[in-house]
């Protein structure tokens, strides 16, 4: 199967280098640690207010996803068939004249060493962002350190072609160190004093007592413009907007023309998104992923939310960190034992979030554990206990499958398939 995929890989993406060559969009590409597919999916919406633009679906961002997105196909999972007709696909794509997308956002992960370094020598993109690389980043655990992760990333904003601009997270300590190796190319986005493009007067929009969504404004040389995001919370969702600000500049788009089209930006499934629960309760679902930095602030904006009832969390395994992970998931529950009033914890690294917690002081009959693979159940019981002004935080990584949870305490679970993450048949027929 291995063999299978990587003669595959190797196809698509001889077939995604033609394509490029051929059509020459203007590319964008996004990587980092945490916040790539919603800094992407801000990004996209800028600029496909007046440009035809494709971006990488979901978040297909591996050697793989990326000639997938260039191509325009999704994943043929393991229908041989569906592979055959994506590869005829590309072939057309190449052979015939066709309308093509004028900017590509691309989406490049890295989960092992080399993954970003071999599509930036053939993307060569003309704008590269990196989004941050915290001090345990997400997927690190094939990497010998951090700093191997930060090397990694780097290799995409050292392939920007040029005349080209490099887009960087100034609150980040690694990729704000990158800014003096990229002097002449590189802008700064953030929430602290330093950068080029900031955020200020952030608010929650509460609706009924309950939150729903919030305000901020992004600011950049003397210019200020309004930005409300509805069905989100947490600067999760400011960063990205501020990165796509800093890239719309980058192309030439003024900053008022790129906040109004912020203001039509719906965020990603399971990425902090507010979702309706039962009994008049509120679902905070960010259950896309998890890494210990992204668990921490959605932690915070949790903190820092008024409601009449409790704040309750439901944590699964954060995967994919090797020997940084105890650590990890004790910071967590040390985090979390502040904040709660109720803490659910779902696989075998998140029963150290529950030890942590109850180590720093957070009452034991608070406390409630479950298995991997109980996601749902551990939902479910959830929903008995649930009271209104409830607002119930639901995060883990991707193959701890919180988003079952999710389901079971909405308030309209028929609408799963429309505001949850992996909702596809191929997803729902896993175990």
């Amino acid at each position: 199967m291995t063999f299978i995929r990587s003669i595959v890989t190797m196809i698509l993406t001889w077939e995604a280098r033609l394509i490029l060559k051929k059509y020459t969009p203007f590319i964008v590409a996004v990587t980092g640690s945490v916040g790539k597919t919603t800094t992407k999916d801000a990004i996209y919406t800028v600029l496909s207010k007046d440009r035809d633009t494709r971006k990488s679906d979901k978040s297909l961002n591996s050697e793989l996803g990326i000639p997938l997105t260039i191509i325009g196909a999704e994943s043929g999972w393991w229908n041989p068939i569906s592979w055959l007709t994506i590869m005829w696909k590309g072939l057309l794509l190449i052979i015939l004249p066709t309308r093509y997308p004028e900017v590509l956002v691309l989406e490049v992960g890295a989960d092992h060493p080399g993954d970003v370094r071999r599509a930036a020598v053939w993307l060569k993109p003309h704008i590269a962002v990196i989004t941050g690389i915290p001090e345990i980043p997400a997927h690190v655990e094939f990497f010998d350190s951090p700093d191997a992760v930060v090397k990694e990333k780097k290799e995409l904003a050292l392939h920007v072609r040029s005349g080209g601009s490099v887009i960087l997270n100034g609150d980040d300590e690694r990729t704000r160190a990158m800014h003096s190796e990229f002097r002449a190319t590189a802008v700064r986005y953030g929430l602290t004093a330093g950068n080029e493009f900031t955020a200020s007067h952030e608010s929650v929009v509460y609706q009924q007592d309950a939150p729903r969504g919030m305000r901020f404004r992004v600011d950049h040389s003397g210019s200020s413009v309004p930005i409300t995001i509805m069905g989100a919370l947490g600067r999760t969702h400011i960063l990205p907007s501020l990165a796509a600000c800093a890239v719309a500049d980058a192309m030439g788009i003024d900053l008022v023309a790129a906040g109004g089209a912020l203001l039509s930006h719906e965020p990603g499934p399971g990425r902090m998104r507010v979702i309706e629960g039962l009994g008049g309760s509120t679902i905070i679902d960010d259950t896309y992923n998890a890494s210990p930095a992204a668990v921490a602030a959605a932690l915070q904006t949790l903190h820092e939310l008024e409601t009449g009832g409790r704040k309750i969390a439901l944590l699964g395994d954060m995967l994919e960190l090797g020997k940084y992970s105890n650590a990890a998931h004790d910071a967590v529950g040390a985090q979390a034992s502040g904040i709660v009033s109720e803490l659910v914890t779902v696989g075998t690294e998140a029963a150290r979030i529950a030890e942590s917690a109850r180590n720093a002081g957070l009452n034991p009959d608070r406390i409630v554990e479950y298995k991997r693979g109980e996601s749902l159940a551990a939902g479910e019981a959830c929903a008995k206990q649930i009271r209104e002004g409830d607002v119930i935080l639901v995060k883990g990584s991707q193959g701890i499958r919180m988003e079952r949870a999710v389901k079971a305490l909405m308030a309209e679970p028929h609408r799963a398939k429309e505001l949850l993450v992996r909702q596809s048949d191929e997803w729902l027929a896993l175990p």
